[in-house]
């Protein structure tokens, strides 16, 4: 089955480093320059995203705030922060605002495969529990 993971990422190099290490898995990229365009993106196309990975420092609408909205809006779908800037305290609060993982750039390619693996997998059993 294939599932789509949706980037979110201001910088182009990271989006394409992220294509590149889920090239060749189950895992089809779906990309988003800021959290303005991913929200936009997500609000059109909620159906066919399984999993987000969301920068923390972006422009217009930053990696906190999409983070928020997206848990609020659309709690099925399992959200991987990815950051250059480790902090404790954020991680904490990602966690809290229900992220599945707390990611530093750069991540290793097993790192990564491994934890949208684990967000794909919290998606689907959640989607497919009764209730709502």
């Amino acid at each position: 089955m294939l599932h789509h993971v949706l980037v979110i990422d201001d910088e182009k190099e990271v989006r394409d480093v992220i294509r590149l290490q889920l090239g060749g898995t189950r895992y089809e990229l779906l990309e988003a320059g800021d959290g303005e365009e991913g929200i936009a993106f997500l609000n059109e196309n909620a159906l066919t995203v399984d999993v987000i990975i969301c920068d923390v420092r972006m422009p217009k609408i930053n990696g906190v705030e999409a983070v928020k909205y997206f848990h609020e809006q659309y709690p099925s779908t399992p959200v991987i922060v990815l950051t250059g800037y480790p902090d404790v305290n954020l991680a904490v609060e990602f966690m809290k605002q229900g992220a599945v993982e707390y990611l530093v750039k750069p991540v290793e390619k097993e790192q990564l495969v491994a934890a949208v693996e684990k967000a794909a997998a919290s998606r689907t059993l959640f989607s497919g529990s009764s209730g709502g």
